[in-house]
């Protein structure tokens, strides 16, 4: 293009744009290196602004560890209801399960198609709720934060006063939060048993999970959740996972009542004629 005036005023005006589309950052000098830092949504306080839909986008829900694609517990249904391959999200990649613990896990896989809490819609508990392929809502105000879960209508506060404890355990636990910086630490405690995913994964009433949510960008959190039960791990372990914000126009939770959905599963055994076993 010949530089004259009419083409630099058309340049300028292609940078202007860019530079409008593009997200607000900083950029800083250190040691000689150059880092974009992001601009990050801010509540009054100066805490960073979770208030958004979030959801997972991996396969963390079917296994936690690394595994093969495989073949999924209902034959019929062939390659719809499979097990798609994975990196797994457990740092260090295998979870430290005690010998014993190891072999319900295994005894939680054969019988998936019944005992899987998920099936029956039960709330899925923390961290699984988090990784579960639906979407849940951070609601924060500047002093209290709620997360809405779509699937089992699942809430959870978490209480950013003073740590207090469960009155009596639940699905959800009970969550104490905390700042650290710019990442929400959440303690929870007062958990009933649950399983962590598909493959049969899980912890007892004796678990403890210390949760961190890091904003990264305006629309990129990093989740970081720890497990320790020593009744069945030998040592605390760790997961990690980005959690994306929802883009589309209008995002909402919509009502997701399941447990219509899992009667069959779960009381069908009652019935004096079986049901026939079609596809609608």
């Amino acid at each position: 293009m010949p530089f004259n005036k009419k083409n630099s005023l058309i340049l300028v005006a292609v940078l202007t744009l860019v530079l409008a589309c593009a997200p607000e950052s900083q950029d800083s000098v250190d040691g000689g290196s150059v880092t974009t830092v992001v601009s990050l949504p801010r509540m009054a306080d100066g805490t960073p602004n979770l208030n958004g839909i979030w959801q997972a986008l991996n396969e963390a829900n079917w296994n936690l560890e690394p595994h093969g694609a495989s073949q999924g517990p209902v034959y019929a249904l062939g390659a719809q209801f499979s097990v798609p391959p994975a990196l797994g999200v457990v740092k260090g990649e295998s979870i430290p399960y005690l010998d014993g613990a190891l072999a319900q896990r295994d005894e939680n896989f054969s019988k998936r198609i019944t005992m899987d809490p998920e099936i029956k819609c039960f709330m899925a508990g923390v961290p699984r709720s988090n990784y579960l392929p639906y979407p849940f809502q951070f609601i924060q105000s500047d002093k209290d934060i709620l997360l809405a879960y779509q699937f089992a209508g699942a809430v959870r506060p978490i209480n950013m006063g003073e740590p207090t404890d469960a009155v009596i355990p639940g699905w959800m636990g009970w969550s104490n939060g905390r700042w650290e910086n710019d990442s929400l630490v959440v303690d929870v405690t007062g958990l009933n048993g649950n399983w962590l995913d598909r493959a049969g994964n899980y912890y007892t009433g004796n678990a403890r999970v210390t949760e961190r949510y890091t904003l990264l960008s305006p629309n990129l959190l990093e989740y970081e959740a720890t497990i320790e039960d020593f009744s069945v791990y030998s040592e605390a372990w760790t997961i990690t996972l980005p959690l994306y914000r929802r883009q589309e126009a209008n995002m909402q939770l919509l009502e997701y009542k399941c447990p219509v959905f899992a009667e069959e599963a779960m009381y069908g055994d009652l019935r004096k004629e079986p049901m026939e076993n079609t596809l609608h």
